[in-house]
């Protein structure tokens, strides 16, 4: 089936005299493609004519279903053997959002994924966590060490100042509770920078 095909189905119903796949179609001209859509906020998608909000809600969760998909571990667990194996699972989840997310990637004694956790979603450029946060979920899930992973919605892949802090601050009580920061992983629409990479670690 084609993009106009698959969003058609989505929508359902047309608008005047323009059928479903008409809608689609337009939509489709107009925006670009369904990564463009993907991308669009609840309030965005109903400035399309034909688009209300129990619609443009129906969307957007359907693109968070397919990232979530994308971005699923398999049953048999995945190891994280390097940055481009974090980039793997969270690119997907992250490219598109327009809010500063926090995750932190549990770890097994093999570096074995045993989960990832979201624990902030901030403001456009701001999304603050504290170690005791960060370390809670790890103990709670019994982690031998732990990734983290933010997105920098602006599309600027350099650390801030704060991103640097925060990473300092997580390394030490990582220390402290013996459950290792192996890394701190940004993530900039399909383009990620790795602390443990830069020597930052």
């Amino acid at each position: 089936m084609s993009d106009a095909e698959l969003l058609a189905i989505l929508i359902r119903s047309g608008s005047g005299a323009n059928t479903a796949l008409d809608l689609a179609r337009s939509i489709l001209a107009e925006h670009g493609n369904l990564r463009g859509l993907a991308a669009k906020s609840p309030e965005e998608l109903m400035r399309i004519k034909g688009i209300g909000a129990a619609k443009a809600v129906e969307l957007v969760s359907t693109f968070e279903i397919g990232r979530r998909v994308q971005g699923t571990v398999e049953t048999e667990k995945t190891i994280i053997r390097s940055p481009e194996d974090v980039a793997a699972i969270m690119i997907p989840r992250l490219r598109d959002a327009t809010r500063e997310m926090f995750f932190v990637l549990v770890l097994d004694s093999k570096n074995g994924l045993v989960r990832e956790i979201e624990l902030t979603s901030g403001t456009l450029n701001a999304s603050l966590v504290h170690p005791r946060e960060v370390f809670k979920a790890a103990i709670d899930h019994r982690a031998a060490s732990v990734i983290v992973v933010h997105n920098h919605p602006s599309g600027n892949l350099e650390p801030s100042r704060e991103d640097l802090q925060v990473t300092k601050q997580l390394q030490e009580a990582g220390k402290i509770v013996d459950i290792p920061l192996h890394d701190h992983v940004i993530i900039a629409g399909n383009a990620y920078a790795s602390m443990a990479e830069r020597g930052l670690l």
